[in-house]
This record gives C-alpha cells, sequence and structure tokens, in this order.
C-alpha cells in the first residue's frame, strides 16, 4: 500500500495554514500542522516573501509528494481576492519549484471528502478531522484545521482514484 506525504494550505495574506499528514491507504496519520503569520505593518511583497519562504521550509523539511491548496473563493471584496490569489500563487510557487505537484480543491470538495456533505458548517468539518487524525482536540486556529481538511480531501480524493484540478510542475 503506497505512503504518501500531502501538505495541505489554506492560503491568506495574514495567516496562512498548513498541515502535513501522511496516508496509508485509507489511514491518515498527522505530522505537523500550524499557521504562517505576516505584519499588516509590513509592506505587500514582504508579507508574499514570508508566505513564500514558510512553505518552502515547510516542503523542504517534510518533503511531501503532493500539496493541496483551496481554490480562490470568490469574495465581495475584489481586494482581498486578489491578495489571497497573491498568497495562493507564492505557495503553489514553492511547491513548484521543488517538485511537488499541486492539487486544488473547492470548499465545496473539501467538504464532501470530509464530512460527506458539500454544504458542512465549519465546526462540523472541524469535528471530523479531530476524528480522522484521531486528535485530543480540534487545531487551532482555524486556519491550521482548515488546511488540514485540504489534505485529507487530497488524500481521499487519491485513495478514491480521483484528484482535484492539478497544476503542471514543469
Amino acid at each position: 500500500m503506497k505512503r504518501l506525504i500531502i501538505l495541505g494550505i489554506d492560503p491568506g495574506i495574514a495567516i496562512t495554514g498548513y498541515g502535513v499528514i501522511k496516508t496509508q491507504g485509507n489511514s491518515f496519520k498527522i505530522l505537523e500542522y500550524g499557521v504562517i503569520r505576516s505584519s499588516k505593518q509590513m509592506e505587500t511583497a514582504k508579507r508574499l516573501q514570508e508566505i513564500y519562504q514558510g512553505v518552502s521550509q515547510i516542503i523542504d523539511l517534510y518533503k511531501p509528494e503532493t500539496m493541496a491548496i483551496e481554490e480562490l473563493f470568490f469574495n465581495k471584496n475584489a481586494k482581498t481576492a486578489l491578495i489571497v490569489g497573491q498568497a495562493r500563487g507564492v505557495a503553489m510557487l514553492a511547491a513548484c519549484q521543488r517538485g511537488v505537484s499541486v492539487y486544488e480543491y473547492t470548499p465545496l470538495q473539501v467538504k464532501q471528502a470530509v464530512v460527506g456533505y458539500g454544504r458542512a458548517e465549519k465546526q462540523q468539518v472541524q469535528f471530523m478531522i479531530k476524528a480522522i487524525l484521531n486528535l485530543q482536540e480540534i487545531p487551532r486556529p482555524d486556519d491550521a484545521a482548515d488546511a488540514l481538511a485540504i489534505a485529507v480531501c487530497h488524500g481521499h480524493y487519491c485513495t478514491s482514484g480521483l484528484s482535484g484540478r492539478s497544476e503542471s510542475v514543469d
């Protein structure tokens, strides 16, 4: 049975959540989770550099074969959507430069894979992540729990023979 290390990313400019899991068949083991923070006192380019460097360090440390990232959810605030898109971009760049395949999942796909219902509430997703990963408590902050959910989503898609949209690493 193939083992796979997956890095899940919940992108954001102030807080980027990450979760690293190992899968073997339908079994999931948590390796690490947390957040990469950037200060709003910093200029945007420096904040993006912080995210890039943080994701790069996680990849270098855990050597995931794949990275799963949340697709950009359109926000009413175009400025917010743009900056989150930039955070996604630098995280994807860090993965691609290291030969890590990148897969994208919508929030609906993540909820469907983790809870079994695409319109599940955030608390339901967090409860299931706690159960699936056999944790004592729900991971905090929410961004880290979301990143773990994205990683678990990709793990489920991999074991079912399906996967999200892949970006080439050429």
